[in-house]
């Protein structure tokens, strides 16, 4: 009898242990498959993280949601415009370029009529616009200097020569212009130095590769760092900034093999104060990068989720309801596509989100103190709610589903994601700062990788100059070669004063630096 107990006993251990088993793996195959759908959305799907307009439409919130924000869930926005003719819109979008007009005319002998053989008058025009592209040319342009010399001193060697403007490459061929049309198809129209290499030959002009990238280093290490030095001064005057980082591989790195990840973070202002975008080269992701660049600065910082900007110091951090909308977002797209995601738990928690993106699109034009009025009235009530679901949730969800991260996530990042109810300039995302990286992200598609630090540092300079001036409405070309011609008259390059009168902002610079269309 003793020996059937144990033997039930040890059949009862054995059975629980393969149920505890068999729910692991449910559990691993549920992830496995979430993992699966999610990544065929991505090749093969919409990659819009927008709600469609039937999930908008869908009242998904619990009692306690209903009590805490009466007002309706999603309001219908009616947009008003009037459409202008396509004539004067046309001549509108024309009215910033230079005009060449050619005019048709019958020459002296054949302004006869054809029936009486009377004298032809002018009486009307007929017009016609066609744009005229004007390709890239290379030229070569000769400066003469003259010397001059007195009659009298000139055996004592005395002379004068005329003034003539520093070259931008002392005893290379390197102009402003050629310089900065180097620098802009590279950093703006993302074209490798190899590709442009083979557009110089076609005009004729043989320039190589390892020569423009000797340029560059030169233009971005003794030009446009002392510029980048005096906008990282003001960036770190503002209230609030945001930051951001994505990898890059640098080949020649110490210490390093050449598969290994580099990173280059993005700093730059918020909606108030001058635009400023900055990159800076550093070989890891390690905290102490952002502590380092930001020391001076003390207010707010918006991110992401990473938690080394935690080691920055004397600074409150600022979430971004971006990623954790994403969360819920991705959750609901790795749902199986027989399961109705009316009801579920990915949409009641991406519709919580949506709410608060709603009351941000309707404050958007508000001064910062009226927003911060209406976040507390309206959103925090919102929060307050979800706050309450997300920890009800979190019970019965599994932890390394895709729901129960989008869950982790908000729980985790709480204090960071309601950092905007305290102010109102804080935006409700990080999305700024991903905007100001897309640029790099998209150029690094095309030229992969850079060959050494110092050709990873030289290029977070260019970019920042460049992201900067297209952020303030320049034109990145124009005001690149405004500056090459300028900063090498400068008598001390590191001069403040004299750099304040050449920052994108400034009430100094050129009207033809400025976008025409602006």
């Amino acid at each position: 009898m003793e020996n059937l107990q144990q033997q039930n006993q040890s059949k009862d251990q054995h059975i629980r242990k393969l149920e505890q088993q068999n729910a692991e793996l449910s559990a691993k195959l549920q992830w496995y498959e979430e993992q699966f759908r999610l990544a065929q959305q991505r090749r093969f799907g919409d990659s819009s993280e927008k709600t469609s307009a039937e999930q908008m439409e869908l009242n998904l919130f619990n009692e306690a949601e209903v009590l805490a924000s009466p007002e309706p869930e999603v309001e219908t926005e009616q947009i008003a415009y009037e459409r202008r003719k396509a004539s004067g819109k046309r001549e509108a979008d024309l009215s910033k370029l230079p005009v060449e007009i050619v005019t048709y005319e019958l020459p002296e002998g054949e302004r006869i009529c054809e029936c009486c053989g009377g004298a032809l008058h002018e009486m009307s025009t007929e017009t016609r616009q066609e744009i005229v592209m004007v390709p890239a040319q290379v030229k070569v342009l000769r400066q003469v200097r003259l010397v001059y010399g007195c009659r009298t001193c000139e055996r004592e060697g005395e002379r004068t020569t005329a003034p003539m403007p520093r070259p931008v490459y002392p005893g290379s061929l390197a102009s402003p212009s050629l310089l900065a049309h180097i620098l802009y198809q590279k950093y703006v129209n993302d074209l490798p130095l190899y590709r442009q290499e083979q557009d110089f030959i076609r005009m004729g002009f043989i320039l190589s590769r390892q020569t423009m990238a000797n340029w560059m280093m030169y233009a971005a290490e003794k030009w446009l760092s002392p510029v980048f030095g005096i906008l990282k001064l003001h960036l770190l005057e503002q209230d609030i900034l945001h930051a951001d980082e994505t990898t890059l591989q640098v080949l020649r790195e110490p210490g390093k093999s050449a598969e290994s990840k580099s990173y280059v973070w993005l700093y730059r202002t918020g909606s108030s104060g001058p635009p400023i975008v900055l990159y800076e080269y550093q070989p890891s992701r390690g905290g102490e990068h952002p502590r380092n660049f930001l020391t001076g600065f003390d207010g707010i910082l918006q991110v992401d989720g990473y938690a080394g900007y935690h080691k920055v110091k004397d600074v409150k951090l600022a979430g971004c309801w971006a990623h954790a909308r994403r969360g819920f977002d991705e959750a609901l797209k790795a749902l199986p596509p027989s399961q109705p995601k009316v009801g579920t738990a990915a949409q009641e928690g991406l519709t919580f989100c949506n709410r608060l993106y709603a009351v941000e699109r309707e404050t958007k034009e508000l001064p910062a103190d009226e927003r911060q009025q209406v976040r507390m009235e309206r959103s925090r009530p919102i929060l307050e709610a979800f706050s309450g679901w997300l920890r009800q949730q979190k019970g019965k969800t599994l932890p390394k589903s895709k729901l129960g991260e989008a869950i982790g996530y908000c729980l985790n990042q709480w204090d960071k994601l309601t950092r905007f109810l305290e102010d109102g300039r804080i935006e409700l995302d990080n999305n700024r700062a991903e905007r100001s990286i897309k640029p790099f992200v998209i150029g690094r598609k095309n030229w992969l990788f850079a060959n050494t630090p110092r050709g990873a540092q030289a290029s977070a300079v260019i970019y920042s100059v460049m992201e900067t001036a297209k952020e303030n409405g320049l034109h990145p070309f124009s005001y690149l070669t405004f500056l090459f011609e300028q900063l090498p008259q400068l008598e001390k390059v590191n001069d403040p004063q004299a750099l304040e009168l050449l920052l994108p902002w400034s009430t100094h610079l050129p009207p033809h630096c400025r976008v025409l269309t602006s």
